[in-house]
């Protein structure tokens, strides 16, 4: 077995590294791709109707960026290099027409185009553009429209590259991200299985030796174990992470579990989502007490695909049209949430449906904030409610005791001010 072969299994077995915590197991990572890119689709539209703005807080960029940086620990810090920083005038997309404009024309080719040869040539585009403080941190973005083609990227990533590669590679430069991008593909399909096409998966591995999780072999090895204190702390916060993610998922999984029960209670068929079915509460599974599958909503398969990954739904008996929708944000992000339930009304717009946000009492204006941005002020007969988890809990037997219908929930609902 080569070396790189014996970390990627060591990498693998870990139960607390991010191919398991992040990787395969993160049901959020799914539902990250759709929600980034009608983000960024709204960072063009803005950038090209003039509304945009000068500052990264308040754009449309920020929550994509929001988006990104909730996906665990690979991307903490990804928001950074998009900050405004006024005295070094960087990154140059905020104040200068030009390079805004440049920038939301790379995001548009990006977006419209899935050939790799253009995406490549966008990116060669961008980077003889020379635009202050826009380096390969857009690569974030870049790998949620394009898995398979480019891996995400940061400090953490390029040092365990150098790591597990015996490389110099420097932070900030699109030519090393490019030439890092090449080794890791090459890499990867020389693995056997591959860690997945996904390239997210190998930047994963990489990010594990950076931060010293993943211990490297020969003089690398001598380089990480001067930091050998930092590897060790890094081990320790990672447990509590996870500690901490297990405690959310718990959170998440009976309030799921409530909502399907008081679905049920009501009469309806219930769906859970896809990538949640396998777990149990009270040692009930959630697949039993989900219809097999979604029923055909006559989706489109992209549309569908984001759909079955909506946390509860409540479905009109043996008819398949959808009364309710749930989506739980426990501490992911709310304007994430709110965009897969608008996706939902408006892919099928024949249908009444009733969305809820279901989230814990503390997010409250967190959510009313988000409710009251642009994006979501006009959507016609669609309307976003909330419910807080201390509601939820408080009147979950007597939702099933004495409600009639999905209309019950109104008592307990709230909506934005105004």
């Amino acid at each position: 077995m080569s070396d790189l072969a014996a970390l990627a299994a060591r990498y693998r077995q870990d139960p607390e590294s991010v191919y398991h915590t992040w990787f395969l197991h993160d049901g959020n990572r799914l539902k990250a791709f759709r929600s980034i890119r009608r983000g960024v689709q709204e960072v063009v539209r803005a950038v090209r109707a003039g509304t945009f703005g000068n500052d990264y807080k308040g754009s449309p960029l920020e929550t994509v960026l929001e988006s990104v940086t909730e996906q665990k620990q690979v991307f903490q810090g990804a928001a950074h290099a998009f900050y405004w920083k006024p005295k070094l005038r960087i990154p140059d997309i905020y104040e200068d027409d030009g390079h805004k404009r440049a920038f939301a024309d790379f995001l548009d080719g990006c977006l419209r185009t899935a050939d790799e040869a253009k995406l490549l040539e966008l990116v060669i585009d961008l980077d003889r553009r020379r635009i202050k403080g826009l380096g390969p941190a857009a690569a974030n973005v870049l790998y949620f429209l394009h898995p398979t083609l480019f891996p995400p990227f940061n400090t953490a990533i390029l040092r365990g590259f150098n790591a597990v590669f015996g490389d110099k590679k420097k932070l900030g430069s699109w030519t090393a991200y490019l030439e890092m991008r090449e080794a890791v593909r090459r890499a990867n399909a020389g693995l056997s299985p591959p860690l997945s096409t996904d390239l997210g998966a190998f930047a994963g591995l990489l990010f594990e030796a950076g931060v010293g999780r993943l211990v490297v072999g020969g003089a690398a090895a001598e380089d990480l174990a001067a930091h050998r204190a930092e590897a060790e702390k890094a081990v320790r916060k990672r447990h509590q992470e996870v500690e901490e993610d297990r405690r959310e998922e718990n959170d998440h999984l009976r309030v799921q579990a409530a909502l399907a029960r008081v679905g049920r209670a009501l009469k309806y068929d219930v769906h859970v989502a896809a990538n949640d079915r396998g777990r149990v509460w009270d040692g009930t599974p959630l697949a039993a007490m989900t219809v097999g599958r979604l029923p055909d909503l006559g989706l489109p398969d992209e549309v569908a695909q984001t759909v079955s990954l909506i946390d509860v739904l409540w479905l009109t008996p043996g008819a398949g049209q959808v009364v309710a929708a749930f989506e739980v944000e426990k501490s992911t992000s709310i304007y994430s949430g709110i965009l897969r339930l608008v996706d939902l009304a408006r892919s099928v717009p024949d249908q009444a449906t009733h969305l809820y946000l279901v989230a814990p009492d503390g997010r409250e204006r967190e959510i009313q904030a988000q409710l009251c941005r642009p994006a979501f002020a006009d959507l016609g007969e669609a309307r976003v409610r909330y419910l807080l988890f201390s509601d939820l809990h408080t009147h979950c037997d007597g939702l099933c005791t004495f409600g009639q219908d999905h209309h019950a929930l109104l008592r307990i609902a709230r909506c934005r001010p105004g």
